[in-house]
């Protein structure tokens, strides 16, 4: 679905923005990816601000219920941050995922409330200015070179001043209003773009009758069941139920959208996954608010499936509906250099590796088909893929970086964002303290910080 590009114009006179404050690291966006960028450029002494449009951080992992990363968390900010999770109850054990490939390590799920706790307090605790509530409506250039930000609020139009913008807003906004290189999608006329979805809780789920159940049920046949009760409160995920789904369908006549549905548990509480909305315009209100009550429909469908199809939920209720919708793919920058499929699957080695990713493959078919989640070897993630091209002092992070649609599919998933929103961070601040570019900062400085945050960058130097 395209957006009619035939619209009457309206002329807006100019004026003069009051400057808000100044800072030498501006991050635009809380969600996963930003928290921990601006946590890791003010560890490294600088001033940093970071913007979010709600009022909260964490984006689609606590505000999204999204609450398990596709993978485990391998070192740095990213697991101190899962450690602190767990010590305050937030979080359980990591847990191997049985798949059609093979197993997957996958980090615990997060309490999303805990997460929103940690992640403000963290953010407080290394000195990062938080402005909740705030749109970032454009960045500023002088000469192809961002000089900061201009902000909406309560308050009005304002501007924030940056020597470096670290773009984490998921869809490449601020790069591409800089004018930086970008495609959409799979990057063809029509381009290719997995769906969009929006998680749901189900409360008085009876845990241990659906775990005994899926132990034997050949339609689930990606899960990760814990041998005990006392394990079930963070470790039960299920993935599969396509021959039930169909046979509902047919049987009932309510028509979903999706061939299977993934649960999972997180502090005790059912967190499902089974939503989908194929074509999406995402930068269209009208087409983004379509298909926010196109999941509303969905999820009354899901809901009564549930109850009266899955063992375990015949008491159970509807809890809450995330409040936002879960976008996954949009804008991918042009950088300097593109990740591969190829790259995604292991198969490159990077002298400027920033990050190494053991995230499965997870393809939501742009078509409308299966989910495909896949084991795969770890990967190489290199900096440049975090650099746009025809602008300065910017760095892309998250899941908009310069990957193709195949190496999307794995690039896309927490572990890795929060690892790139840590690199991010961390080169801005190395380009400041050395008085050079982003684009020229010395990648080897990068790595040595991140490797004295326990960082791993290749393979070779994940520990057992």
């Amino acid at each position: 679905m395209l957006t009619n590009p035939t619209r009457r114009t309206i002329s807006e006179p100019a004026r003069e923005i009051p400057v808000l404050m100044d800072a030498d690291v501006v991050v635009v966006g809380g969600g996963t990816t930003g928290p921990i960028a601006a946590i890791a450029a003010a560890r490294r002494g600088k001033k940093v601000v970071l913007i979010e449009r709600f009022g909260s951080l964490g984006g689609i992992l606590t505000l999204g219920l999204n609450t398990k990363p596709s993978g485990s968390l391998l070192g740095g900010i990213p697991l101190e941050i899962w450690n602190l999770a767990r010590s305050a109850g937030g979080a359980g054990d990591d847990y191997m995922a049985t798949t059609k490939t093979g197993g997957v390590k996958i980090a615990s799920p997060t309490d999303p409330e805990v997460m929103k706790m940690l992640l403000t307090r963290l953010c407080v605790e290394a000195g990062v200015q938080i402005l909740f509530e705030t749109f970032v409506s454009n960045p500023v250039l002088e000469n192809a070179t961002v000089t900061g930000v201009v902000i909406e609020g309560k308050g009005g139009r304002q501007f924030v001043g940056a020597k470096v913008l670290i773009d984490c807003s998921a869809d490449a906004d601020m790069a591409a209003k800089a004018n930086a290189p970008f495609v959409m999608g799979s990057g063809e006329k029509e381009a290719r773009m997995q769906p969009v979805s929006m998680y749901f809780i189900m409360k008085n789920v009876d845990l241990v009758r659906l775990a005994e159940w899926a132990r034997t049920c050949d339609d689930v046949p990606a899960r990760a069941i814990p041998p005990d009760e006392a394990g079930l409160a963070y470790g039960l995920w299920l993935t599969g139920f396509n021959g039930m789904l169909r046979r509902f369908q047919q049987e009932t006549g309510v028509r979903l959208q999706r061939d299977n549905i993934t649960l999972k548990t997180a502090d005790g509480q059912m967190y499902v996954n089974a939503t989908r909305v194929l074509g999406v315009d995402v930068f269209s209100p009208e087409q983004f608010t379509a298909a926010i009550l196109e999941c509303y429909r969905q999820i009354g469908g899901v809901v009564r499936f549930l109850n009266e199809r899955v063992p375990g939920f015949e008491s159970a209720r509807l809890g809450q509906v995330s409040p936002i919708l879960g976008v996954r793919e949009t804008r991918h920058i042009i950088g300097e250099y593109t990740l591969t499929g190829p790259d995604s699957r292991g198969e490159t080695r990077f002298a400027d590796s920033i990050a190494v990713d053991a995230s499965a493959l997870d393809i939501h078919d742009p078509k409308g088909g299966d989910v495909d989640f896949q084991s795969m070897p770890p990967y190489e993630i290199p900096y440049r893929c975090l650099v746009p091209q025809g602008v300065e002092q910017i760095l892309v992070a998250g899941r908009c970086i310069s990957a193709d649609h195949e190496a999307h599919a794995r690039s896309r998933n927490m572990p890795a964002c929060m690892s790139i929103g840590q690199a991010a961070g961390v080169a801005a601040a190395v380009a400041i303290d050395e008085g050079t570019t982003v684009r020229r900062v010395p990648v080897t400085k990068v790595q040595a910080a991140l490797r004295e945050w326990r960082m791993p960058l290749h393979p070779e130097d994940i520990a057992a």
